[in-house]
């Protein structure tokens, strides 16, 4: 048995986080594995979070891993589905690789269009012009 009760010990590391996994024994003998999440965070000590299964639970708590790992990967086939699905409609709309630009004078003849509704519009902000400054501008 190695040190504080390990018996086995593997780590994976990640960008910014280390994961290890101990299979270890504690004092009456009971076996469980150790879930250790290490997380580094500006040079400051890292942060340590961590879960222990026991073995006799271990079947329950993989068939919930294999649960959630099913779901994510539907998610993500669904997800990538939904994007190429997407793109599709994207490039049936608007052609494959072609830009379509908005020629000036079509904003000018829209803007004729509208009846005046006392919003002033200037680019990509809304101003909301009050009715009291439309009624005193009128007098």
């Amino acid at each position: 048995m190695g040190a504080r009760g390990e018996l086995f010990t593997t780590q994976i590391y990640l960008d910014n986080r280390s994961y290890f996994f101990n299979v270890k024994e504690n004092r009456t003998g009971d076996v469980f594995l150790q879930i250790v999440e290490s997380k580094n965070r500006d040079g400051v000590e890292a942060d340590r979070h961590q879960i222990a299964i026991f073995a006799e639970d271990m079947q329950k708590f993989l068939q919930g891993f294999e649960k959630s790992l099913d779901f994510v990967e539907k998610d993500r086939k669904q997800r990538q589905k939904a994007a190429r699905e997407k793109k599709a409609e994207k490039e049936a709309k608007y052609g494959n690789g072609k830009k379509i630009y908005r020629v000036k004078g079509d904003k000018a003849e829209k803007s004729e269009k509208r009846a005046d509704d006392g919003i002033k519009r200037t680019g990509k902000v809304i101003h909301i012009v009050s009715k009291k400054d439309i009624d005193s501008s009128d007098n």
